[in-house]
């Protein structure tokens, strides 16, 4: 998942079919595997359509990720039988046009009966498709709230209590704002005002602009970079000073790698993807910072070095990020936990040779699933003798409160911040000896 990209959706009327073409092809990417959703914005589709265009497709899918459950709710109770899923899919942004952002009916109906026309076999469906959003018209019905599959809602109200999963659910219908990171902190005062911002704990903006981000004050001047609050946390806990080196490692899509570089730390990023590390590459230019951008898998890297602090942000089942990223909710599976737990214990037995003696390592997931949190930290350290956890302390790199675990590490749940933030699991460790 990626924290360095504008999460803003505005609700713009757009009366033409391409870019409801261009939702519908990106709904179905988004829906079909992991990282579907940010694979569907890049495809031309979408990088063909006007920026408003282009804004409305993407408001559109977001608003039906966010409210799939309660839109085929209603759907399944107006269906006799179920179509293909192409128009299944065409129906879920018919009935979100009408029901969560509002527009004309006479638009909405319009163009959602012409794309199912499009559709392979779907003149044969016209009629169905005009019915049914003609009915939502007639009989407008009252949406439930959103809510995750049932198998999340069962594993957060056990791990977290009834409560803590109510809570979290009713996030996942709100539109996150955006949260940026400051090269310097002293920027903060500065870019507030012109940003629309609120300065967090910790440093963070968070944004009340909207549209193209490349607009905003301060971006072309690369004094921040797009990154939510919670993402930031990992990177300022390792305390890095001028000099000292850090390794990155699943370094994409950057956030961190660029707060490290900032520190003047002498910086080594390292992550499996080189589509990604050209992206990481263009920041750290826009910016004005160095790092080492290197290619590989952080498992099997041969490199003998060491470092004075790592930072594993290790790939996981992401439901931490719900909010900005509502797709995860449905491509999860709990078969992934599993499966992602073992690359996770794979990877910090593997770094923990990477840190010299005295140094430190910092592990975070954006998970909500504790098996990729609580559950590898203690049995690394378990294993792994010689590293001991370093006690974060209350508010420490701009934590919440209510994050604070009794052992100092962070279970940062999404409403722990107010308006919300990226659900995480952050543990600081150190490994014995003198640096």
């Amino acid at each position: 998942m990626t924290d360095i990209e504008n999460t803003s959706e505005p609700h713009a009327d757009v009366r033409g079919l391409p870019a409801r073409a261009a939702a519908l092809q990106l709904l179905t990417t988004a829906l079909s595997r992991r990282a579907g959703l940010e694979e569907g914005l890049n495809l031309p589709g979408m990088t063909a359509l006007e920026p408003r265009d282009r804004a409305f497709a993407r408001a559109l899918v977001m608003a039906t990720l966010r409210w799939l459950r309660p839109i085929d709710t209603v759907l399944q109770s107006r269906l006799k039988k179920t179509p293909p899923d192409a128009i299944v899919h065409v129906l879920r942004l018919g009935a979100v046009q009408l029901l969560v952002l509002k527009t004309p009916a006479h638009a909405a109906v319009g163009a959602t009966v012409d794309l199912a026309a499009a559709q392979s076999g779907g003149h044969v469906f016209k009629g169905l498709v005009n019915a049914v959003l003609r009915g939502l018209i007639r009989e407008p019905p009252v949406l439930e709230a959103p809510s995750p599959p049932d198998w999340l809602q069962a594993r957060w109200q056990i791990a977290y209590g009834h409560d803590a999963a109510d809570a979290m659910a009713a996030m996942i219908g709100e539109e996150p704002a955006t949260d940026l990171t400051l090269k310097s902190g002293g920027d903060a005062a500065d870019l507030a005002g012109p940003l629309e911002a609120e300065v967090l704990t910790g440093g963070s903006l968070r944004v009340g602009l909207k549209g193209e981000v490349s607009g905003w004050p301060g971006f072309a001047e690369g004094r921040w970079w797009i990154q939510d609050a919670s993402a930031a946390i990992p990177a300022r806990l390792l305390a890095m000073q001028p000099g000292e080196t850090a390794l990155d490692l699943c370094a994409a899509p950057g956030g961190k790698t660029m707060q490290l570089a900032a520190t003047g730390a002498r910086v080594t990023a390292l992550d499996r993807s080189a589509g990604r590390m050209k992206r990481i590459s263009e920041n750290l230019a826009r910016a004005g910072l160095e790092a080492e951008v290197l290619v590989g898998d952080a498992a099997d890297w041969r490199d003998n070095r060491t470092f004075d602090a790592v930072l594993l942000d290790a790939p996981c089942s992401a439901t931490g990020t719900y909010r900005r990223h509502p797709d995860v909710l449905w491509v999860a599976s709990p078969q992934d936990i599993p499966r992602l737990a073992s690359v996770q214990t794979r990877l910090l037995a593997s770094v923990a040779r990477r840190v010299k003696p005295g140094g430190r390592l910092v592990y975070c997931v954006c998970s909500l699933e504790m098996e990729e949190g609580e559950g590898q930290v203690a049995t690394f350290l378990s294993r792994t003798p010689d590293f001991t956890l370093d006690p974060i302390q209350p508010g420490e790199g701009g934590a919440p409160e209510a994050s604070l675990r009794a052992d100092g590490t962070l279970r940062i749940l999404p409403h722990h911040r107010a308006g919300g933030t990226d659900g995480f699991y952050i543990a600081r460790m150190r490994r014995a000896g003198q640096a």
